[in-house]
């Protein structure tokens, strides 16, 4: 009789915990203050300026900032670094990481950490914004709302970077870029300062840039990018299997540059367009369009026929 000897598995490495401690109250005064200070600058600077401190400069400056710090959320934190959407040049990814740091929603890993985690588990139990963890009643939606929006941000919870974002950890130029990100908040808010202040020659125009085009223009910011993960897993048109409540909702298509159509991103995480279906506006998209145009980006995960066959909803029988 032969005896066959099978060589014992090993074990299972267990999965790094989903947590890696409390913030600090440094931390959390830190956050607190990115979030506050912006937000009570949009609230003053409409009765302060009233009638004569807005100007077209201001506008412009305004819109230019945004721009650019908005597709470094889209385009670089969440389509490139989170999800991998595409392949980038060595300078195209730095430069992307910088843009994201502008928008003041926090350093590139710690972003890509939680967002990951947000689609590990999004709409249950360990989604760090889910409007939906207190229950359905119309209470519990009110609360689930503010969570999602932003009350998320003032808790203690950190999101693992080592289980969510080790590939970024171990990149040494993006650690580098992280690192900077006081310097990147400080140059969103300054040099819109500088700038008003040079093209208009005045110190007044050098004050409303800073409270227009710096402050008030990261708060706006900041709540449209929170709009996503609240109305967007509320309110909206679900076209595509999701294993949550994402939505699309297109009155926020431009001014979130495309994020909005957040039902098919959730059906098709790394897809680099969002905007999938005709006349869904995705400026995200066009802007990595453009980029694989010029040799920046390759290796880009479009949309196709069959990718798309693949998310929609199976007709119901009798319909």
């Amino acid at each position: 009789m032969t005896t066959f000897l099978t060589r014992p598995e090993p074990p299972r490495k267990a999965p790094k915990p989903m947590l890696s401690g409390q913030r600090s109250v440094g931390e959390l005064v830190t956050i607190r203050a990115f979030l506050i200070i912006p937000f009570l600058a949009l609230a003053a600077a409409i009765p302060l300026t009233w009638g004569w401190g807005m100007t077209w400069v201001d506008l412009m400056l305004a819109g230019v900032f945004y721009t650019i710090s908005t597709l470094g959320i889209t385009v670089g934190y969440h389509r490139y670094f989170t999800h991998g959407a595409f392949k980038a040049t060595g300078w195209l990814r730095a430069a992307l990481a910088v843009a994201g740091g502008l928008a003041a929603q926090g350093s590139v890993i710690g972003w890509v950490a939680d967002h990951r985690r947000h689609h590990a588990f999004s709409d249950r139990e360990g989604d760090p914004h889910s409007p939906w963890l207190f229950g359905t009643s119309p209470l519990a939606l009110a609360r689930g709302f503010w969570h999602a929006h932003m009350g998320w941000l003032f808790g203690r919870d950190k999101t693992n970077i080592d289980r969510f974002a080790p590939d970024l950890v171990a990149d040494r130029r993006i650690k580098a870029v992280d690192a900077l990100f006081p310097l990147w908040v400080a140059l969103s808010v300054l040099l819109p300062a500088v700038l008003g202040g040079v093209i208009t020659l005045s110190w007044g125009g050098a004050l409303t840039g800073f409270l227009w085009a710096g402050l008030a223009r990261i708060s706006f910011q900041h709540h449209v990018t929170w709009s996503v993960n609240s109305i967007c897993h509320m309110i909206g048109d679900r076209p595509f299997v999701s294993r949550d409540k994402s939505a699309n909702f297109w009155p926020l298509a431009i001014l979130s540059m495309g994020e909005s159509w957040h039902n098919s991103h959730h059906s098709d995480p790394t897809c680099a367009r969002h905007g999938v279906r005709r006349g869904q506006i995705d400026i995200s998209a066009r802007l990595i369009w453009a980029f694989e145009k010029l040799g920046w980006a390759w290796q880009v995960r479009w949309p196709t026929p069959q990718r798309l066959a693949r998310l929609t909803k199976p007709a119901v029988a009798g319909q």
